[in-house]
């Protein structure tokens, strides 16, 4: 399949009008590739949204790139964090010791950032052997699957919740909270140019990863969550006129409603397709034989471990809205825990 995805070697900083510009940041190893660093103008010194990995690679893009818009990373006034993963809240922490900035994130990403600074290594490798074992992985592939533990991104500043405008004097940004992704991940609405920062919530080509951790958590639905939140950019568009999406990833591409209506109907055919491979069972399976019998973008032996663990949180978050629509049931009591589809 084509796609307009070009390597990070032919991204360059971008004027993008209206005191708008982009700057793409490496992310080492990673097929992404880059992350997309938006600087909006202030009078205060240009706000950042999302600040890339924290790498020298990722800093000297970032803080090169600044300066061939014309811009100083050292007079940045405040960093937006559309979600807590390191690709996007990596270099916060760096930007905020060179400019005394703010940072900000919605605050149910920022308690998980507390939690995670708090969280000895010990407790992690704890955490994720035990949530591993209960998924009904081997526990030799278990040992493969446990990575390092991440780098916690930096503390901020300031607190978002939905709704709530950006410290951005002369602009209009206002944070639309659109969990899923992560509990408190956030678009932002730039109200005076019909633009939306999507994160990556709404990407033009892929859609962004949606687990549960712990994988047999069943007080939470957040693919259920990033649905709803679909639902809620498309609502908004209809609302406000077409709008432009400005995503963290890919590339910009207009109509934001469009293309979140196709990733809604991307979910709904593979919730379905589960259903269906539930339903022709005669035993119901763990989480790591549903995630095994799914369909990837590689064949599951080729999956490297730590993309076995994404596959599986993925397959927990699917099986967590089926069991919330009623169609599939989960076998309390088990160790690990399993689940079959009901009858229609």
């Amino acid at each position: 399949m084509k796609t307009r995805r070009r390597p990070y070697a032919e991204q360059r900083p971008q004027d993008l009008g209206g005191g708008v510009w982009s700057v793409p940041v490496p992310i080492p190893g990673n097929p992404l590739g880059y992350t997309l660093v938006y600087a909006v103008e202030s009078p205060r010194g240009p706000l950042l949204i999302d600040a890339g990995w924290n790498h020298p690679d990722a800093w000297d893009a970032l803080s090169g790139g600044l300066a061939v818009l014309g811009l100083d990373v050292t007079t940045v006034s405040g960093v937006v964090v559309t979600h807590f993963h390191p690709d996007h809240a990596g270099l916060a922490g760096q930007v905020r010791e060179a400019s005394a900035c703010w940072i900000a994130m919605h605050e149910d990403d920022a308690a998980l950032v507390r939690l995670m600074t708090e969280y000895a290594a010990s407790e992690q490798d704890d955490f994720q052997s035990d949530m591993l074992r209960r998924a009904g992985a081997d526990p030799s592939e278990a040992r493969q699957v446990m990575g390092t533990r991440p780098v916690p991104p930096a503390m901020p500043d300031r607190e978002l919740r939905d709704g709530d405008l950006v410290d951005l004097p002369g602009r209009e940004l206002r944070a639309v909270h659109t969990p899923g992704h992560t509990p408190g991940h956030i678009c932002l609405h730039l109200e005076d140019a019909d633009r939306l920062f999507t994160g990556d919530h709404v990407l033009p080509d892929i859609t962004p990863h949606v687990g549960i951790y712990p994988y047999d958590r069943d007080d939470v639905d957040p693919l259920s969550d990033f649905l709803d939140s679909l639902d809620r950019v498309a609502d908004l568009s209809a609302s406000c006129g077409p709008l432009d999406a400005l995503p963290a990833h890919e590339w910009i591409f207009p109509d934001v409603a469009a293309r979140a209506a196709e990733i809604r109907h991307h979910h709904e055919e593979k919730l379905e397709r589960l259903r269906d491979l539930l339903a022709r069972q005669a035993q119901p399976l763990t989480i790591w034989e549903v995630a095994a019998m799914m369909t990837w973008n590689r064949p599951w032996g080729e999956l490297p471990p730590a993309l076995r663990g994404m596959a599986a949180g993925e397959a927990a978050a699917h099986l967590r809205t089926l069991e919330a629509r009623g169609q599939v049931r989960r076998h309390a009591g088990v160790d690990p825990v399993r689940f079959q589809a009901l009858n229609s």
